[in-house]
């Protein structure tokens, strides 16, 4: 017999979503047999799969040994760089300016490194993350960025911080604003572009039509802050969220992205930058009102360096 307290971080799931984050191995047909059998309890009484927990409920379990097991010596975040480029940091939360050409989560071919590993392996670092105190909840990121976009991204360092940031992002009281290099200048200064999204899932590329049934609405805000005539700086605020959204609705009007060649912009010849000229430059919180996160209201946070821009202007 054993069992788990449910601590702060574990508390507001329901009971199946936690036992799958605890016990990566059980499969969910043994899982949901253990509960229907009672060699899971909660409180010291039978439980249903869709129980919430609240914070200090305690979990008996009469199960094979085996899922308590350690995975070995070492977190897979250590593998992981714990060098970031802080743009802020508190009890909650860290704003970071990702480097391009990092994921932000882990995917099957390239696994070990990402910013949220980086982000584990810092805390751990700082005694802030300890992986065997916690039984479902790690260190994530509220938002995330293609791999060639660099930016800043939001990691919440508990449970509580990230539900609330991932509202936040929702209901766009948190707004994102972006950075590009256009190739050429939009015929108008400024705009509001909308359409229809659709993916090609094996060529992971989308596609925009103006007027369609098909795919998933989008509207992409944009501002020409300057142009050499060339290039032209614009500042864009998304309305919708869209894979490589940015990208192909600047190059629907005309205007794709520099360094992205998948919508038809040229290569771009900058020393160690490979991808499109796209940043993740500001972020706003907005009145946030009656949350944990209240505090950070009107608060304002802005990427250091962005390698295609100064002092407002295209320096490519």
């Amino acid at each position: 017999m054993r069992t788990i307290t449910i601590n702060k971080n574990d508390a507001g799931q329901r009971l199946d979503k936690f036992l799958t984050k605890k016990f990566r191995t059980m499969p969910k047909s043994l899982m949901y047999k253990y509960i229907r059998t009672k060699y899971i309890k909660l409180n010291g009484k039978k439980c249903a799969i869709d129980n919430m927990l609240k914070e200090g409920d305690v979990l008996t379990f009469y199960i094979k040994d085996e899922f308590f097991e350690a995975q070995g010596d070492e977190y897979e975040f250590m593998k992981a760089p714990k060098k970031l480029s802080v743009v802020y940091e508190d009890e909650n939360l860290i704003i970071i300016d990702k480097p391009e050409g990092v994921l932000s989560h882990p995917d099957k071919t390239y696994h070990f490194d990402s910013m949220v590993a980086r982000v584990q392996h810092y805390l751990y670092d700082k005694g802030e993350y300890n992986p065997e105190a916690e039984n479902s909840f790690s260190p994530a990121m509220a938002n995330r960025l293609d791999r060639n976009t660099g930016g800043l991204i939001i990691a919440a360092k508990n449970a509580q911080a990230l539900k609330e940031l991932n509202r936040l992002i929702k209901e766009r009281i948190i707004k994102k604003m972006y950075l590009c290099i256009c190739e050429g200048t939009p015929k108008k200064s400024e705009g509001l572009l909308t359409g229809m999204l659709t993916k090609d899932e094996k060529k992971n590329k989308v596609s925009v039509k103006k007027n369609s049934d098909e795919g998933k609405e989008i509207a992409t805000k944009y501002r020409v802050l300057h142009s050499s005539g060339k290039y032209s700086l614009v500042e864009v605020d998304l309305l919708t969220g869209r894979t490589h959204q940015i990208r192909a609705h600047m190059a629907s009007i005309g205007t794709p992205l520099a360094g992205d060649t998948k919508y038809g912009g040229h290569p771009l010849r900058v020393k160690g930058h490979t991808g499109q000229a796209l940043y993740s430059y500001k972020l706003i919180f907005g009145e946030v009102e009656e949350s944990p996160l209240s505090y950070l209201s009107g608060k304002e946070f802005r990427a250091r360096n962005i390698w295609f821009e100064k002092d407002g202007k295209v320096s490519i």
